[in-house]
C-alpha cells in the first residue's frame, strides 16, 4: 500500500493512508487519576513508529490498551476501518499485535524453548512434541542472534539473554504490528545492532513497528515518525528525520535542557578511599585489583558476560569471593551484604524492580530497609520517624508521585531509581557502587541522577559506576576500566576516555598484542 505524507516542518506530522491499527481519542483512568488522555494516532504497515515521553507520561499505560492488556477509558481502537475491542492479550494476538514487555516475563523454572511455545505447544500425536519445539526454538533464537541453548533453565542465563529470549517467543507467529518496549536496555551494542537489524527486516516485511525507548539516537536512527507524549497527553506526531535528540528532548520536557553531564570536579589521588586486590569470584571474575580514590567517579566498562555485575555482587557478599579490601586504609572482611553496608559500602543493583525494590510495599518501608536499626531499634516501630525521612527523600531526590501512600510499583521507572538511591544513600555509606544507573529511565531522569551522583563525591564519598553505555561513562567518570572475560582488559581517562578505545578494549585482548 502506498502512504502519503504530507510535512509541516514546524508542526506535527499530517499522514494519509489506511493504517493497520488506528487510535481515536483513547483515554485511560485508574480511579479518579487520568493516565492518558485524548490520545489519537494512526499506525502504518511497513512503518517504524517511535512514542517517546519522559517516565509516566503514559507510554507504557498506551501500549497495554494496545495490545489487550488493559481496556481504555474512553476513545476506541480500530483494524481495517473497523471498530476492535481488545478485553485480553490473546485476543490482540489473534488480531495480529503483540507487545514485548520491558519487563522480563518468563518462567524461570522452564526451559528457553519451553518458555518461547509457553501457551502455543507443538502437539505430536496428542502429546508435546519437545523435539520440534527445542528445533524451532533454536531456529528462532538464531535468527535474533541469540546463542543461548533452547534446553537451558531460564532461571540459569543472563538478563540480556532472557530479553533475548522473550523477543524470540514475541516473533515465534507472523504479525502485524510488534510494539517494541525498551527493547535494549539490557543489551550490549552487538546485540542491539542484531536486534535493530530484526526491526529492519520486520519494517521490509510489511510489518508496523512500535517502539519505545529513552536511548534517543536508536529512535533517530531507527523511527520513520516519532510520537511525543508528556503528562498523559499528545505534544504530536513528528518525521524522525527533522528531529535531533535534543529536539526530542526538548519536546519530551517542555523546556530547553542544559547539557546532559555535570562538569567533573578533579580528583587528587593521595587518598584512597577504596583499595581492592585479587578479588576473584568463581567462573566470572579473576585476579582483579583496583583503587577508588576520594571524590572519584570509576566506571567499569565491558560486554555483558564480562563479569562486572558479578566481581561487584563478590565484594559486597551477594556471592562467594576471595579479595583482600581496604576501606579508608582499613582492612575489612565482608561476608554479606549487611556486613557490607555495616562497613561503609553501598550497592545498588542493576535490577530493581527484581531485587532493589519490594514493588507490592510501601515506599517508606523501601526507603528505610537498609538501616532498619535507625528507624525501628529493637522492637519498636517509628513510624513517624520513618514518614519523615519519606518525605525528606522525596523533596531531596525530586521523587514524583501522586501520594505517599502509593506502592513503589506504581512508581515510573525513573522514580523508582531515584527511590532506590535515596535508600542506599540513607544508610550513609562513604563508597556507593551503582550498576546500571539510569536503564530504562529517560533523558531528564538520567541528568538528575548524574547530579546526584556528582553531589555524593562532591561531598567525600566515592563511586563506582557500572554501565553498558560508553556515553554514560564517559560523560560522568574520571576514569574507566575495561573488563573482559573476567578480568581488567585495560583503563582510559582524559583524552584516551573515547568509545573506540573503550570498545577496543572491551573486545580485544591486549596482552596477546
Amino acid at each position: 500500500m502506498s502512504v502519503a505524507v504530507s510535512i509541516d516542518r514546524d508542526g506535527p506530522l499530517r499522514q494519509d493512508g489506511e493504517p493497520v491499527l488506528r487510535a481515536q481519542g483513547l483515554s485511560k483512568q485508574y480511579g479518579p487519576v487520568t493516565v492518558l488522555s485524548d490520545v489519537t494516532l494512526d499506525i502504518l504497515p511497513g512503518e517504524i513508529h517511535a512514542i517517546i515521553g519522559e517516565n509516566g507520561a503514559g507510554k507504557s499505560t498506551f501500549m497495554r490498551l494496545l495490545s489487550g492488556y488493559d481496556e481504555p477509558t474512553a476513545g476506541m481502537l480500530s483494524m481495517g476501518g473497523s471498530p476492535v475491542r481488545f478485553a485480553k492479550p490473546d485476543q490482540a494476538q489473534d488480531a495480529g499485535i503483540v507487545l514485548v514487555h520491558q519487563e522480563i516475563l518468563l518462567a524461570e523454572a522452564l526451559t528457553v524453548a519451553e518458555n518461547i511455545f509457553l501457551g502455543r505447544e507443538l502437539i505430536r500425536g496428542g502429546i508435546m512434541d519437545d523435539r520440534a519445539m527445542r528445533r524451532h526454538a533454536a531456529e528462532k533464537l538464531a535468527e535474533i542472534g541469540c546463542m543461548v541453548s533452547p534446553n537451558a533453565l531460564v532461571g540459569k542465563i543472563s538478563l540480556a539473554d532472557r530479553q533475548l529470549v522473550q523477543i524470540a517467543r514475541a516473533l515465534l507467529d507472523h504479525h502485524r504490528v510488534v510494539i517494541f518496549d525498551e527493547p535494549t536496555a539490557v543489551l550490549t551494542g552487538e546485540e542491539v545492532e542484531r536486534l535493530l537489524g530484526i526491526i529492519a527486516k520486520l519494517k521490509s516485511q510489511g510489518i508496523a513497528v512500535l517502539y519505545i525507548s529513552h536511548r534517543l539516537d536508536e529512535v533517530q536512527r531507527l523511527a520513520d515518525k516519532v510520537t511525543v507524549l508528556r503528562d498523559g497527553k499528545m505534544v504530536g506526531t513528528f518525521p524522525g528525520r527533522t528531529l535531533s535528540q535534543m529536539d526530542m528532548a526538548r519536546l519530551m520536557v517542555g523546556r530547553e535542557l542544559t547539557a546532559l553531564y555535570p562538569e567533573k570536579a578533579p580528583v587528587s589521588t593521595a587518598e584512597p578511599m577504596l583499595s581492592v586486590r585479587n578479588a576473584s569470584v568463581s567462573g566470572f571474575a579473576y585476579d582483579i585489583s583496583f583503587t577508588l580514590h576520594k571524590g572519584e567517579i570509576l566506571g567499569f566498562a565491558g560486554m555483558i558476560g564480562a563479569g562486572r555485575t558479578e566481581l561487584f555482587e563478590g565484594i559486597i557478599g551477594l556471592r562467594p569471593a576471595t579479595a583482600s579490601i581496604e576501606l579508608a586504609g582499613r582492612p575489612i572482611h565482608i561476608r554479606s551484604p549487611r556486613e557490607a553496608i555495616d562497613a561503609g559500602i553501598g550497592y545498588l543493583t542493576e535490577d530493581r524492580k527484581g531485587k532493589g525494590l519490594l514493588l507490592q510495599e510501601r515506599l517508606a518501608p523501601n526507603l528505610t530497609l537498609s538501616a532498619l536499626a535507625r528507624f525501628h531499634p529493637g522492637l519498636l516501630m517509628r513510624n513517624r520517624r520513618e514518614s519523615g525521612a519519606l518525605d525528606i527523600a522525596v523533596r531531596d531526590y525530586d521523587i514524583r508521585l501522586k501520594s505517599l501512600r502509593v506502592m513503589a510499583s506504581q512508581l515510573s521507572g525513573g522514580n523508582q531509581q531515584k527511590l532506590l538511591l535515596a535508600k542506599v544513600l540513607l544508610a550513609d555509606p562513604s563508597v556507593v557502587i551503582i550498576d546500571e544507573p539510569t536503564r530504562g529511565i529517560d533523558i531528564a531522569n538520567k541528568a538528575q541522577i548524574y547530579v546526584f551522583i556528582q553531589q555524593l563525591v562532591a561531598a567525600g564519598k566515592a563511586c563506582i559506576v557500572i554501565s553498558s553505555e560508553m556515553q554514560e561513562l564517559i560523560g560522568i567518570c574520571n576514569r574507566v576500566l575495561v573488563m573482559r572475560e573476567g578480568r581488567i582488559n585495560g583503563e582510559v581517562s582524559g583524552e584516551t576516555m573515547t568509545e573506540s578505545n573503550i570498545a577496543l578494549l572491551a573486545t580485544t585482548d591486549m596482552g596477546a598484542q
